[in-house]
């Protein structure tokens, strides 16, 4: 669950791995895989690896399945990147 701190929520990412996980074997099942990079403020960045790396999908996959998943379990999220 996302926390306080001086007053401003703070996803931690430990959840955010979490969620991860969960959609990990369907990319892993396409050749794909995503990491955790970097939390900043409600944004999320993360790099997509293996087939997910340059694939004409990738932006839906980011889009409407990583970022769906993290903003549906973590309201905190606002957005996800890929870097």
């Amino acid at each position: 669950m996302p926390v306080l701190e001086g007053g401003n929520i703070v996803i931690v990412r430990n959840d955010v791995e979490e969620v991860l996980a969960l959609v990990r074997p369907n990319l892993q099942a396409d050749g794909g895989d995503v990491e955790l990079v970097d939390i900043v403020g409600g944004v999320v960045k993360v790099r997509l690896k293996g087939a997910c790396h340059g694939c004409p999908m990738a932006a839906v996959t980011l889009k409407g399945g990583i970022e769906a998943a993290l903003k549906e379990r973590i309201p905190a999220v606002e957005r996800v990147e890929s870097v």
